[in-house]
């Protein structure tokens, strides 16, 4: 929304406005580019024109979008579905994501994937099997033993926490003020 609002109000015709990505009907001029990226700087965005940038943000992009708003994770392997999907050798996208970003991508498809699942044990939707299943994990156990290795706490540990800091905050209307 922010993109589009700044993009019409220096008058830059677009086609498409996506999660971390725009697609211009023309080219714009250099003061139009550099007004665009103050407006977008004032948001805390970033206007990325440098082509491995790009790159590693559709990375980023496509795994968010895969763990956190599909209902469903691809069939394939994470490599095979990136490559597909952002027409690249994934040897390239891999070893180009570990040079910027300090981290392998399956570190950060880790991270998100065990962000995914607090989310979903916060929810209490599912349980463990079922959220193992979701994101492919070949049995609870690897699931759990991922997430202790990420968080320092097993998945019931995570959940029983939360269910502490719920009843604590319900418990804040019931406290008597001295």
């Amino acid at each position: 929304m922010v993109v589009k609002s700044e993009l019409e109000r220096i008058g830059v015709p677009y086609t498409v406005v996506e999660l971390g990505e725009v697609e211009l009907k023309e080219r714009i001029s250099r003061e139009q580019r550099d007004e665009l990226d103050i407006l977008l700087k004032k948001s805390g965005l970033e206007l990325m024109d440098d082509k491995k940038s790009m790159l590693i943000e559709r990375i980023k992009t496509v795994i968010i979008e895969l763990i956190h708003y599909s209902n469903e994770l691809p069939k394939t392997k994470f490599s095979e579905y990136l490559s597909d999907k952002l027409n690249h050798d994934y040897t390239y996208l891999s070893n180009l994501f570990s040079e910027v970003q300090g981290i392998t991508i399956e570190h950060f498809i880790i991270a998100h994937k065990i962000e995914r699942v607090k989310e979903l044990l916060v929810y209490d939707e599912l349980n463990l099997t079922e959220i193992a299943y979701k994101l492919h994990y070949s049995s609870v156990a690897h699931l759990s033993n991922q997430f202790k290795k990420v968080t320092g706490l097993t998945p019931s540990h995570f959940k029983q926490l939360k269910n502490r800091r719920i009843s604590t905050l319900e418990d804040v209307g019931k406290m008597k003020i001295v």
